[in-house]
């Protein structure tokens, strides 16, 4: 007949096993948990908290029914990142349209946005002269004095939870504004904002 503890000593290895297994099932649900809850990727945001005219020069060529129109937007774009990760973000750009025509495009530089942080950059996007030359639309804007434009900011970028779980999202930002030519300014701006996963 077996004593007492010869028959604690028989199960003392299941018993470790046991406790083993349900340790790493409890890690792994409290891991799931937490994936699912706190660690769920959010969506980061980039906003346009103002644009700026830095500068417009306007020559209009009567006889030619042609105008000189150079303008330089500087956009202060912020990023917002929800996450409890940090937010890298690659290089991305701003392009300038006028009446859906490409006019003009600028680089947003990479960077990093902390936990739960927020970084501002600013990005200064030129009309190219040439993309306008002819444009009859553009005399008649110029003539009225406002001059509607778009822009639209693509940053892509990666959200590492726990330095292993990497979600790629790319925010954008699209803004319709007018430029008046009398009074030098932006006149009115309306921005839309989205991110894809």
């Amino acid at each position: 007949m077996e004593s007492k503890q010869e028959r604690r000593d028989k199960w003392r290895p299941h018993r470790c096993v046991a406790f083993t297994v349900a340790a790493i099932i409890g890690v792994a649900l409290l891991l799931l948990v937490l994936g699912l809850t706190v660690f769920r990727p959010r969506h980061a945001v980039t906003s346009i908290n103002s644009v700026h005219l830095s500068r417009l020069t306007v020559g209009l060529d009567v006889p030619n029914l042609a105008v000189d129109f150079n303008v330089t937007l500087t956009l202060d774009i912020a990023s917002t990142n929800p996450n409890h990760a940090s937010f890298r973000y690659d290089a991305g750009d701003a392009v300038l349209y006028y009446r859906g025509q490409i006019v003009g495009e600028a680089a947003v530089p990479p960077g990093k946005v902390a936990a739960e942080g927020s970084v501002r950059t600013n990005v200064s996007l030129s009309v190219m002269a040439g993309k306008l030359i002819g444009d009859s639309a553009l005399y008649a804007d110029v003539i009225l004095g406002s001059v509607p434009f778009s822009t639209t900011t693509r940053i892509p970028g990666t959200v590492a939870i726990l330095g292993i779980f990497k979600h790629h999202m790319v925010a954008y930002t699209m803004c319709d504004l007018v430029v008046g030519v009398r009074n030098r300014s932006v006149e009115n701006s309306n921005c839309r904002y989205r991110t894809k996963f």
